[in-house]
């Protein structure tokens, strides 16, 4: 019986143990959620505004065919560089550099580092001389 109760303490201390760790993971999934449903409604708006912007440059462009004016090349201008700015918007905010480049950075310079002191510990490292053994001449023979 006593064994039975130190087994479930045991139990109940790693459970508790977990518990800190399970809580921490559950936050930070709840604010990734968040996080992309935070982007995909700014992906809805930035695309919806693209659309937007898109009507008015074709009806621009109709005008302007019909009748040449600066004022309508400007606004054309305007319109096709709002465009560009939310196209740029749109991609960089899908897929963030800024993490996996560093995690490049360390890993990859973490391998290299390695890399270079195992090649120097293996050419640091005596040869030894190569002898025959004495089993393989007398098979020769």
């Amino acid at each position: 019986m006593k064994a039975s109760k130190e087994g479930e303490e045991y139990l109940d201390q790693g459970q508790s143990g977990d518990e800190p760790d399970f809580d921490q993971e559950l936050v930070e999934v709840e604010r990734s959620l968040q996080e992309l449903k935070d982007r995909h409604n700014q992906v809805q708006q930035a695309q919806a505004a693209q659309a937007n912007l898109q009507q008015r440059q074709e009806q621009i462009k109709r005008q302007h065919q019909r009748a040449a004016s600066p004022e309508l090349k400007v606004e054309l201008q305007h319109i096709q560089d709002s465009l560009d700015e939310l196209e740029v918007k749109l991609e960089s905010r899908l897929f963030s550099w800024e993490k996996p480049f560093w995690q490049i950075v360390r890993f990859g310079g973490l391998g290299l580092v390695i890399g270079w002191l195992m090649a120097i510990a293996v050419l640091q490292r005596p040869q030894p001389a190569s002898q025959p053994s004495p089993g393989t001449s007398q098979n020769s023979q």
